[in-house]
């Protein structure tokens, strides 16, 4: 039995938790989210608790029980303080820019990289090296930043290419002369 899973979600003020076929909505100041849940599980809100149960002992409810109750517990975090990730870009000449609903990304191509902003997630450029990606929902703010990073990941010679800050690059020496 999963240890996380057992673990109650508790509900803070201000938020609104309502379950209705497999589905869980989360209402706060922020946003909201909705998820839908394995039939494996049940998810009860009682008072300001949620707590999840395996409906049936088997090997599949087992996996998915404690990842539901992760699940419900960044659906609450997020709709009250947003999640973040920030992202760093280094190498001359390399920059970005928001227009409108899409980040445009120079990283030494031939072309500038033109990607789309999803729907609840906002992305503030700083300093055209900074990029701040916020929204409610952590997956999205992640794979946004992933996806950002993909284009170009930092090489481990010079350094250059897109990071997230506080990831570790691990610099490797170059040729030497003899």
């Amino acid at each position: 039995m999963s240890r996380i899973g057992k673990l109650p979600v508790e509900i803070p003020t201000g938020v609104t938790v309502t379950v209705e076929n497999n589905m869980v909505s989360v209402k706060g100041p922020k946003g909201e989210l909705t998820q839908r849940v394995s039939s494996l599980v049940s998810v009860n809100v009682e008072e300001k608790i949620v707590s999840v149960s395996q409906i049936v002992n088997s090997r599949d409810a087992k996996a998915i029980y404690g990842t539901t109750r992760s699940l419900i517990a960044n659906m609450v975090q997020g709709v009250t303080q947003n999640f973040y990730k920030d992202l760093l870009i280094e190498g001359v000449g390399f920059r970005a820019t928001v227009k409108g609903q899409l980040i445009d990304l120079e990283l030494g191509y031939s072309h500038p990289i033109e990607h789309p902003i999803p729907d609840g997630v906002s992305v503030a450029v700083s300093d055209n090296v900074k990029i701040h990606v916020e929204g409610p929902d952590k997956q999205k703010v992640g794979q946004l930043a992933a996806e950002i990073k993909h284009y170009y990941p930092a090489e481990p010679y010079k350094g250059k290419g897109v990071r997230i800050v506080g990831e570790y690059v691990r610099r490797k020496e170059g040729k030497k002369s003899a």
